[in-house]
């Protein structure tokens, strides 16, 4: 791993202020982390290529590093404070309580205080540094933010064989263990705020929320996939000046209801179901025609694998096209481009663009039909 260590140290000296021993402490840090995945991880050590694994996670946390370090200290804890509230806020209400939006911030901050000192323990542990260590440096500051983000949000495993991020899991026991008179004193307190706090803690939630969708996770190539789904879609929504759409879908990700989402974006409800229905004509031209390859990836239904059909589906699917719309899926299978497609069937581009909407809508609702015995796909 002397490479990675190299890699890091240089890094840091080149991007940053710190001394040369505090570079090197850091990237020591940093390199030890990393092996320790790489030798524990399962799914690492299947995969035959260490080194890779090694140098794309290196690369990750320098990242995440450098971008906490240029943030500054107080910069740099509303951006972990916030990336993380925007994880836990829709687990954030204690059972049989219907807590308001501002009444679930005011939980948020008396649960991360106590999030934080967790996590400056385990970085402790992790990293042999003493009991009563505590960053002094810019750079060892950022360092431990980035370990915080880190530790956030590792995969817990579960006996259903499933997995939660860590700090989910420490949520989901803060409401169990929460009073609930204090929950209800907490939501009269919070409804007594300043509308300009209420404000400014929408507008850096959403803003984080908005960050955290287009992260990535190096370690889970299927959630690297989503994410890259998730990038492009918001990407295109901002292209064709959606941002309010863009929004939402951020929103809906978080899993939050109507009445949350009518309250952050500051809609009625008859406003809001317009923004959903205009969000929906925006996802279908996005899934169906610009991101359809990177979307029916994540679905496991490229064409490498006739759509996501099964044998007799993909049958009645050809079964239903003409000669020429048979034609521009052969062409598509054999890997042509949109030009080189419609210049062999005297098109313009345009037509072979929607024909190849109405091909992969017509498979969309094959696949998803009741009649196929299977109800629709949870990701579509």
């Amino acid at each position: 791993m002397e490479a990675i260590f190299q890699l890091l140290f240089n890094e840091f000296q080149q991007s940053t202020r710190a001394s040369k021993q505090n570079c090197r402490d850091v990237a020591f840090r940093l390199t030890a982390e990393i092996v320790r995945v790489c030798n524990e991880s399962r799914h690492i050590q299947a995969s035959g290529d260490l080194a890779a694994w090694a140098h794309r996670m290196a690369r990750h946390r320098l990242q995440q590093c450098l971008n906490y370090y240029r943030l500054g200290s107080a910069a740099g804890r509303v951006e972990l404070h916030s990336t993380l509230s925007a994880i836990i806020y829709r687990y954030m209400s204690p059972a049989g309580i219907g807590l308001s939006y501002q009444a679930r911030l005011t939980l948020i901050e008396d649960f991360l205080q106590g999030f934080y000192l967790e996590a400056l323990k385990v970085f402790r542990k992790e990293a042999l540094l003493g009991a009563t260590y505590r960053p002094h440096t810019l750079l060892e500051l950022a360092e431990y933010l980035a370990f915080t983000e880190r530790y956030a949000k590792r995969r817990v495993h579960l006996s259903s064989q499933k997995s939660q991020q860590l700090i989910v899991l420490r949520v989901q026991t803060f409401v169990q263990q929460h009073p609930r008179e204090m929950s209800v004193d907490l939501e009269q307190a919070a409804e007594s705020r300043s509308s300009e706090s209420e404000t400014t803690w929408d507008e850096r939630l959403l803003a984080r929320v908005r960050e955290m969708m287009v992260a990535t996770d190096p370690d889970n190539a299927d959630m690297m996939l989503r994410q890259s789904v998730i990038r492009e879609l918001i990407a295109y929504l901002e292209q064709r000046q959606q941002r309010d759409c863009a929004d939402y879908f951020i929103l809906r990700l978080q899993n939050l209801s109507a009445d949350e989402i009518e309250q952050i974006l500051d809609l009625t409800p008859r406003q809001r179901d317009y923004l959903q229905q205009r969000f929906k004509y925006h996802l279908m031209r996005f899934a169906l025609l610009h991101g359809w390859e990177l979307v029916h990836e994540w679905l496991g239904a490229d064409l490498e694998r006739n759509l996501g059909l099964t044998p007799q589906q993909w049958q009645g699917f050809q079964a239903q096209l003409s000669q020429e719309q048979l034609g521009l899926l052969q062409m598509k299978q054999r890997g042509l481009d949109d030009k080189a497609i419609a210049k062999s069937l005297g098109w313009k581009v345009s037509q072979v663009h929607k024909q190849w909407f109405k091909l992969l809508e017509t498979a969309w609702v094959l696949r998803n039909s009741s009649e196929s015995g299977s109800g629709a796909s949870t990701h579509e």
